[in-house]
């Protein structure tokens, strides 16, 4: 007996939005340890608030989620994640950064939408 395995097609959307995902993870971290005083409530926030923005991925957006939402259930995750990564580079006085992953994962964001839409 031979099993069949479904095919997955992995496209170049999917790679850069993978990326996003961990740079928005370790975006948070970074905030956390360098926005707020050392060692305490630094070191909290620092490991607190990547850790959260994981659980909220890994329960509501990712693809095996626990909680299966829709896609604008998704995409509001999604937001909520990415902008606060990107909010969190602009507190720490990089626009330039915080505007380039604004885009990139807007735009990632909306292909990817469009895709699970249609």
């Amino acid at each position: 007996m031979t099993e069949t395995h479904p095919e997955i097609k992995l496209g170049p959307n999917d790679v850069l939005r993978f990326v996003l995902e961990l740079f928005a993870f370790v975006s948070l971290g970074i905030w956390g340890f360098t926005a707020w005083p050392l060692p305490w409530p630094g070191v909290l926030v620092g490991i607190a608030a990547p850790a959260f923005a994981i659980l909220v991925w890994a329960l509501f957006r990712s693809p095996k989620a626990v909680f299966r939402l829709d896609p604008f259930g998704k995409a509001l995750v999604e937001i909520a994640v990415m902008g606060a990564a990107a909010l969190a580079w602009w507190d720490l006085g990089q626009p330039i950064v915080a505007g380039v992953f604004a885009v990139l994962a807007t735009v990632s964001g909306l292909i990817s939408g469009r895709k699970e839409l249609s």
